[in-house]
C-alpha cells in the first residue's frame, strides 16, 4: 500500500539521515515545508515533489494524505502533530516528543481521540548492534537482567558563551531514557551526580533504579570529540553479558572455563564468548544506524502488524525520566522518581 506523506522539517538531519532510508519504503512524498523554502525547494527537486511551502498548515489542506512527518524541534513537533492527527493523518516524529512530558501527553491525547499512530524517532532501538543486544538480553537463556551501563557522549558544540544544556537533554540524553528502559524494565528513579567542568563542558553520571531490582549508569556529557568513538553499553545479567561498542560491534560474554592451566583449551560453543561486526565494505544497502529499520517498523505498526514501535507513549515516558534527570542536576545525589 503506498501511503501518501507530506513532510515538515528539511534541514541536514531531514536530508541526510531521516529521508534517504524514508524514501526506500512504499511512500508518495506528496509535499515538504520549511521555514527555509530554499532548503525545501532542494528536497522537493531531489524528490520531485510538487508542493513546497513554509506553512505546514497550507499541507494539511492537501487531498488523499495519510501520513505526516516532521523534524522541526520540540515545540513544532507538539504544535504540528496535533494539528496532523486532528486532519486524521498518522504522524512521524524525530524525537523529543515536546519540550517537556506535558507536550508529549498533549500529543498522546490527540492520537488517542483521532485513533491514529505516532512514531517517535528512537532509533537506537533498531541499530543493527543494538538489536542483536536486545535479542540476546531478552532470550530466555540470558536470564533476568541485573545492571545496564552506557556511555553517550558528545561535544560541547550546541553552546556559546552562557550555556543552556536544555538542547543537549532534549536532543541528545533523552534517547537513553527510552533505550535504557527497553533493554531492560521501566524506570523508577534517577539519581545524577553532575559536574561542569568549564562552561558548555558538562558531565553526568545518571544512576537509574529499574522495577524489578535491577540498576542502571548512564555516563553523559559534552567533553568529547566528535571524531572519536563515544557510546557504548553493557547488559549484565548472571555469568554472561552483553556489550555493545559504538552500535557496530557486539559481544556475548558467556561462562566459559578458566584455561590458563589447560594446555589442551580451545574455544567452545556454548561457552565462550560470540562477537558479531559489519562488514562495512559489502556492497549492501543497509543502516546500520537503525533509522530504515525504523521506518519499516512505523508502516508495519500502520498496517496492524506487531511491532516494538516507539510509540508517543514511549515519549511520554521518556520525556517523564529525562525530567527527573534534569531535576537531578538541580538536585545533585538526591533520588528523583518517576511520575507513573
Amino acid at each position: 500500500m503506498t501511503r501518501r506523506l507530506i513532510w515538515a522539517g528539511c534541514g541536514r538531519h531531514a536530508e541526510q539521515m531521516l529521508l534517504p532510508q524514508l524514501m526506500r519504503h512504499d511512500v508518495e512524498l506528496v509535499g515538504v515545508c520549511d521555514l527555509d523554502r530554499t532548503a525545501a525547494e532542494r528536497l522537493a527537486r531531489r524528490y520531485g515533489v510538487k508542493h513546497v511551502a513554509t506553512d505546514f498548515f497550507e499541507l494539511l489542506r492537501l487531498p488523499g494524505l495519510d501520513v505526516a512527518g516532521m523534524a522541526v524541534g520540540p515545540l513544532p513537533h507538539r504544535d504540528l502533530s496535533i494539528a496532523a492527527l486532528q486532519r486524521g493523518l498518522h504522524v512521524f516524529m524525530e524525537k523529543p516528543c515536546g519540550a517537556t512530558s506535558a507536550d508529549a501527553q498533549a500529543i498522546a491525547a490527540a492520537a488517542a481521540d483521532a485513533g491514529r499512530t505516532v512514531g517517535v524517532g528512537f532509533m537506537k532501538r533498531y541499530s543493527t548492534a543494538n538489536r542483536i543486544a536486545r535479542n540476546v538480553v531478552k532470550s530466555a537463556a540470558f536470564g533476568p537482567v541485573v545492571g545496564f551501563f552506557g556511555e553517550y557522549m558528545t561535544a560541547p558544540t550546541y553552546f556559546a558563551g552562557a550555556p543552556d544544556y536544555t538542547p543537549f537533554f532534549l536532543h541528545h540524553c533523552v534517547h537513553y531514557m527510552d533505550l535504557a528502559p527497553y533493554f531492560v524494565a521501566p524506570v523508577e528513579s534517577v539519581t545524577v551526580f553532575p559536574r561542569e567542568h568549564a562552561p558548555g563542558k558538562l558531565l553526568l553520571h545518571v544512576h537509574f533504579a529499574f522495577t524489578g531490582g535491577a540498576v542502571g549508569t548512564v555516563i553523559m556529557g559534552t567533553l568529547q570529540s566528535r571524531g572519536t568513538p563515544m557510546e557504548r553499553l553493557q547488559v549484565m545479567g548472571d555469568h554472561q553479558r552483553v556489550e555493545v561498542e559504538g552500535v557496530l560491534e557486539v559481544k556475548h560474554f558467556r561462562n566459559p572455563p578458566f584455561k590458563a592451566d589447560d594446555p589442551s583449551a580451545t574455544l567452545a560453543d556454548g561457552v565462550d564468548t560470540l562477537s558479531w561486526k559489519p562488514n562495512l565494505t559489502a556492497a549492501a544497502n543497509e543502516d546500520f544506524k537503525g533509522y530504515n529499520a525504523l521506518f519499516a517498523a512505523f508502516f508495519a505498526a500502520l498496517d496492524g502488524q506487531a511491532t516494538d514501535l516507539p510509540t508517543i507513549e514511549d515519549g511520554v515516558r521518556a520525556m517523564r525520566v529525562l525530567e527527573a534527570m534534569v531535576a537531578g542536576v538541580q538536585a545533585p545525589g538526591q533520588p528523583q522518581r518517576i511520575p507513573v
